[in-house]
């Protein structure tokens, strides 16, 4: 049987809006981190003035290229290389407050300027193609400066060479970033553990839990983790004690 031209027509038409369906449902939706910094608090600023206040970073520049484009806080393009994800660290989706403002923060240090790169050795890309990657300005790392900056919140998805912990340990906004992270995500409720800091909370005895039959470990007051049966339940003592036996952190809890 013979289609016409506007038979096949159709059917194209139908295929394009098929094809735009299912990329939308598969499309990133974040994790809904948002942040009520105003861009003011930078617009007087010099680049200088925002760089002079960090050290410079011990990450190695693996390629340099001009910043052409600035997606969003977490996302630009590189000449020479495409599309960069930053590495360790979420900013604010588009239409969530604090979307503008830490995009226009990486838009001042970044945008028709060169930076430098440290990609993720552990893991090149994302899978959506962009490559994952610290990114070095004026041998500053901005990821680190995103979170410092409270601009951001804390992505670490192993297995990763870059363990962003780090870059906000010494903060003094680190122990409400981790109290709160944990108030939020288990109903409101906290433990005595969730008012200190990463390295006082790891010290203690089987403060992280997970399944012998899954591959996410999680707080011991988080939902998720509260449902793993007694049979099944294996216990941490470290973050790193967990992550190095190869499990991952848990996406609503974020141990």
């Amino acid at each position: 049987m013979k289609l016409k031209g506007k038979h096949l027509l159709i059917l194209l038409i139908i295929l394009i809006l098929g094809l735009s369906v299912i990329s939308s449902c598969s499309a990133y939706t974040g994790t809904g981190f948002s942040h009520d910094i105003p861009f003011s608090k930078y617009s007087s600023l010099s680049n200088d003035d925002i760089l002079n206040k960090y050290d410079d970073t011990d990450c190695q520049a693996e390629f340099t290229g001009m910043c052409t484009y600035v997606t969003d806080g977490d996302t630009i393009e590189v000449d020479g290389l495409g599309k960069i994800r930053l590495v360790g660290v979420n900013t604010p989706e588009r239409g969530l407050e604090g979307y503008i403002c830490s995009k226009r923060f990486v838009q001042k240090l970044c945008l028709n300027k060169e930076v430098s790169l440290d990609i993720d050795d552990s893991k090149n890309t994302d899978r959506y193609g962009r490559y994952l990657a610290v990114v070095i300005v004026d041998g500053k790392n901005l990821n680190e400066m995103l979170l410092r900056e409270n601009l951001a919140e804390i992505m670490y998805m192993p297995p990763s060479e870059f363990y962003p912990y780090d870059w906000y340990a010494d903060s003094d906004g680190y122990s409400k970033y981790i109290s709160s992270h944990k108030s939020s995500n288990s109903g409101g409720t906290s433990s005595s553990s969730s008012s200190g800091s990463l390295t006082s909370s790891s010290t203690g005895s089987g403060l992280y839990i997970a399944s012998a039959n899954s591959h996410k470990f999680h707080y011991t007051d988080c939902r998720w983790g509260k449902k793993i049966s007694q049979k099944n339940k294996v216990t941490f003592k470290s973050r790193s004690d967990a992550i190095s036996q190869g499990y991952e952190p848990c996406k609503v809890c974020k141990p």
